[in-house]
């Protein structure tokens, strides 16, 4: 069957997303960390055809967020044939509460038991076929990393799904009689829908499912308050008999003991003697008081590498062959085609500048993502969240806030669609107006131009002291913004830690090139378009065509602004234009430069920037590239997001202040201190 679909399941945390991989030969962003996948994915299958729906990580089909929603929606709305449930071994109690509920939606499943080679460091020793026993469903052992267990994943995973199908048996608990009772009277009023089993409806609506809720309000509305009433009714009931205050809390209590009495027949557990290395690493990383500045110098190191020991010789590089071979040739070869002036200004003057100039700096980003995607499959990034949590719960958010800031190093598109993790509506949204100031890979070639050409001894610390600035205002404006906007939210704070482990090099090259595939794409469409018409608004003006740039239709837009951003240090049309060019994409504002002063190569460029700008408004002109508007993109994605006009616009105005304001008083202090 070509439209046969199996949904993966599973807590976060549990491997599924490389499992995923795995299974489809697909590739898709893998972190070990909590909020990596938060829509569904799908790919097809390596064998016998078929699609695998990757689900975002929950820990029960009860969803407090709104990435968990999008799982619990699925299966209501799409009913997969088959479900692949995976889990993790070390924390089986814990994993095993999702199984429950997914066998009560009594489709055909497969159990994935992954990461066994921690739960046997933790001393566990677990027999599988007993699982398998008492579940009535197929319990295979996998190794997502090593590629171990595929095979049987796959043959058990057929078009048909024939062998599930042969394997699984309808799994049912017993609640106790008033819950079997109110079972009975709400599967009468439940509509008849193929493939969805009615008792797994009505337990999920008893515990106050909102999405189970809100379809059966769509779908039966001649029943709905019959529903209630039953609900009601039966957990006046169970106070009546002492044996729970609400309904989720007897079920909940049920499936608990009965995941108790599993692991007392099918797990034995060896006495641990010592500390494990996780527990050893924790003990320095996460200290209440060694965790940031441990996390600052990981920050360091990583810029210095980036653009010092490593990044800077290999842009070089490329540079050279840009400015020289490559121009070179595309001149011979226009010369020798007889293409005309407009022609070889075009492309050499136009395209291969502004395209060329962010080009050069993909190895320092490819660097900056390599560091970034070993960070985040070690295990370190989940740390950073906990040790992050009593700082932002200072500001009224709490640690899992700082994973949308953290992914929004990279791209703040993703950042803000992270942001889908929170469990609260109102910290979503602050988390999602606040990620912007996340200095993304996109404001990087500024970064680096700049700090090349003024502190080229120091540019692992000035591009971390822009980080850092990002970080810290945007910690200001979420104390602001949650007392205007979260007086009456609790937040909610859960996270994962994983243990350590040694990232394989294929899995971090292929998550480094995921991320700057974007990057490079960028340059071969958005960043090319925008340089063609950067290129013509230089060489049109109201005299015609090429004319002097000083007259062209971009030096007027440019000089519409130099008169506000001269308080700034860098009033000048040139300027201007790159900032309004910028707003389509960050990468463009060295485009625009690289155009404006006629650069082949970045040592032509450096000497430009250096007559056009001081010390003190270079460092002025990153923070105002840092802080100013979001980019056409991010404007797109608040957007959707939020599914507001008034609050994106609010995050457009609101940045536009706050990038003048604290540019205005880093010109003035530099200028107090003597720089000029």
């Amino acid at each position: 069957m070509s439209n046969w679909s199996a949904a993966l399941v599973g807590n976060p945390n549990t491997g599924k997303t490389s499992l995923f991989n795995a299974l489809t030969r697909s590739y898709e962003y893998v972190g070990n960390w909590t909020g990596v996948t938060v829509e569904k994915k799908v790919g097809q299958l390596r064998a016998h055809g078929g699609e695998l729906i990757d689900l975002p990580g929950i820990y029960s089909l009860q969803p407090l967020s709104k990435d968990e929603g999008v799982a619990v929606q699925y299966l209501i709305e799409e009913q997969p044939h088959a479900i692949l449930n995976v889990i993790d071994a070390s924390q089986l109690e814990r994993n095993l509460y999702l199984t429950i509920q997914l066998l009560e939606y009594e489709a055909p499943m497969l159990i994935a038991m992954n990461m066994n080679d921690v739960a046997e460091g933790r001393g566990m020793k677990i027999q599988e076929h007993k699982l398998a026993e008492l579940l009535h469903v197929s319990v295979i052992r996998v190794n997502a990393r090593r590629n171990q267990g595929i095979p049987n994943l796959l043959s058990s995973l057929s078009t048909e799904g024939r062998s599930m199908q042969d394997s699984t048996s309808r799994f049912k608990l017993d609640y106790g009689k008033e819950i079997e009772q109110a079972i009975t009277e709400l599967v009468r009023l439940l509509p008849a829908v193929q493939h969805l089993a009615p008792r797994w409806l009505a337990l999920q609506y008893l515990e106050n499912n909102k999405v189970v809720q809100q379809w059966l309000q769509e779908h039966a509305p001649a029943h709905a308050l019959a529903m209630m009433n039953i609900r009601n009714n039966t957990e006046k009931k169970l106070q009546a008999a002492g044996k729970a205050l609400h309904l989720a809390q007897h079920i909940r209590a049920v499936r608990m003991a009965f995941i108790r009495e599993l692991q007392d027949v099918s797990v034995s557990r060896a006495q641990r003697t010592s500390a494990t290395l996780t527990d050893r690493i924790d003990a320095v990383v996460t200290n209440r008081w060694l965790g940031i500045p441990i996390f600052m110098l990981v920050m360091y190191l990583m810029f210095k590498l980036t653009f010092e020991w490593i990044g800077s010789p290999v842009s070089d590089l490329l540079d050279s062959f840009f400015g020289g071979a490559l121009t070179d040739w595309l001149n011979d070869g226009l010369a020798w085609a007889g293409a005309s002036e407009f022609t070889r200004a075009l492309l050499v003057d136009g395209i291969l500048a502004g395209v060329g100039g962010v080009l050069v700096f993909v190895p320092q980003i490819l660097i900056l993502f390599l560091f970034i995607s070993f960070v985040e499959d070690s295990g370190y990034m989940a740390r950073v969240t906990l040790v992050m949590d009593r700082l932002m719960e200072s500001v009224g958010l709490n640690g899992k806030a700082f994973i949308p800031f953290i992914i929004g190093f990279g791209c703040n598109v993703p950042g803000i669609m992270a942001a889908r993790s929170m469990e609260q509506p109102r910290e979503r949204l602050v988390t999602s107006l606040l990620v912007p100031f996340m200095s993304c890979s996109a404001r990087l070639p500024v970064y680096a131009l700049f700090a090349g050409v003024f502190f080229s001894s120091n540019q692992a610390l000035i591009v971390l002291s822009l980080y850092a600035l990002g970080i810290v205002l945007t910690l200001i404006l979420a104390k602001l913004f949650t007392k205007m906007l979260m007086k009456d939210e609790q937040s909610i704070f859960v996270v994962e830690l994983p243990p350590y482990r040694m990232p394989q090099w294929r899995t971090l090259f292929r998550s480094t090139w995921e991320k700057g595939k974007g990057f490079v794409r960028k340059a071969g469409t958005l960043i090319l378009g925008g340089s063609v018409l950067i290129w013509l608004l230089s060489y049109m003006g109201p005299g015609g065509f090429n004319v002097d740039m000083d007259h062209s239709f971009l030096a007027k837009l440019g000089g519409i602004l130099a008169p506000v951003l001269a308080p700034l240090g860098f009033g000048t049309w040139q300027a201007g234009a790159s900032l309004v060019t910028g707003f389509l994409a960050k990468e463009i504002v060295v485009s625009t430069m690289n155009i404006i002063y006629h650069a082949p190569d970045m040592s032509l460029l450096s000497l430009e920037i250096g007559k056009a700008f001081t010390p003190v408004s270079a460092y002025t002109f990153c923070v105002f590239v840092l802080l100013y508007v979001p980019c056409l993109a991010t404007v797109g994605v608040l957007r959707k997001e939020t599914n507001s006009w008034k609050w994106t616009l609010f995050s457009i105005g609101y940045a536009l202040v706050i990038a003048y304001t604290v540019a205005l008083i880093v010109r003035l202090i530099g200028l107090s201190l003597g720089y000029v």
